[in-house]
């Protein structure tokens, strides 16, 4: 099974694009052969996968579910809200159901010119037993922050066919990985000594860049992101609103650009997440808990 988040699908896209992507990642991982899990919480009850109208709903009343971090999560459960799950959130519901890999866009990081700005996704990769696959973190963030802080919390970072970390929109970032991996097969062997042999509770980042024919000019994308920043500030911007308000701007200062970069990593995350899922088979424990805690259809 591979898990995917619901945030992109509620507060990220417009309808019916939100929908049509949401649908988009799920057809990738099930034509590579596993199993897609998009999860969100639901009148309180968190939900390993969405029937067809839930996720229609999701798309097209987003702003009715709330945007749930791990720590959020307790809260949405308890007062029965409906909320959508950012990459913490969805890593935590995925771990908890035994769902080894997930995909998504970008993780979060470090932001820039304040250090003290650390998205929660860090921190709960570094205690949740799942592999990401994701295009790096998003490239409004400080890369080479975010990159050390990972390596301070002991998150393992493997490039996948590259040994440099990706920065979202370009493939290239200038910054140099350790370790990297050429197969799903690669990766997959990695995931078994790093949990099962040595026992570690920890996640794993596998660095995907986006395919290169997607992949935008550098200085434009540079340009436009040191433009939305500037208008962050100016505009008194902070917290969950921040990231929302950045990708609407560097949506139409690229023309629309921005947005079908992300589409295509995405998808790509996807198809590679998948062929990893398929690799790695889970523990006998791993794949009991999955079995108790799915969430039945519909939802």
């Amino acid at each position: 099974m591979v898990a995917l988040e619901s945030t992109i699908i509620a507060h990220g896209l417009p309808y019916p694009q939100n929908l049509e992507v949401a649908q988009e990642l799920e057809a990738t991982v099930r034509d590579a052969g596993a199993v897609p899990a998009t999860i969100a919480v639901v009148d309180g009850r968190p939900c390993i996968g969405l029937a067809a109208a839930t996720l229609e709903k999701l798309a097209k009343d987003g702003r009715s579910f709330r945007k749930a971090g791990a720590t959020d999560l307790g809260v949405m459960m308890a007062t029965g809200k409906n909320a959508a799950t950012t990459v913490s959130a969805t890593a935590v519901l995925a771990a908890r159901a035994g769902i080894r890999v997930f995909a998504t866009g970008g993780i979060g990081g470090v932001h820039r010119g304040d250090s003290l700005d650390v998205s929660n996704d860090l921190t709960t990769l570094a205690k949740t037993p799942i592999a990401i696959v994701s295009a790096g973190a998003k490239a409004i963030l400080d890369l080479p922050r975010t990159l050390e802080m990972l390596e301070t919390l002991g998150v393992l970072t493997i490039g996948y066919r590259t040994d440099e970390f990706p920065a979202f929109y370009t493939v290239r970032s200038g910054l140099r990985l350790e370790h990297f991996a050429g197969t799903p097969t690669d990766l997959a062997n990695i995931l078994h000594k790093h949990w099962d042999d040595l026992g570690n509770t920890g996640g794993v980042l596998v660095a995907n860049p986006i395919p290169a024919e997607a992949s935008l000019d550098e200085r434009l994308i540079t340009r436009a992101i040191d433009d939305a920043l500037a208008s962050a500030v100016s505009h008194g911007i902070t917290g969950k609103a921040l990231t929302p308000h950045l990708l609407a701007h560097l949506a139409e200062a690229t023309g629309g650009g921005s947005v079908r970069a992300n589409r295509a990593l995405a998808k790509n995350n996807a198809k590679v997440a998948a062929e990893l899922a398929l690799a790695y088979t889970p523990t006998v424990e791993g794949r009991l808990t999955q079995r108790t805690l799915l969430s039945p259809y519909p939802n």
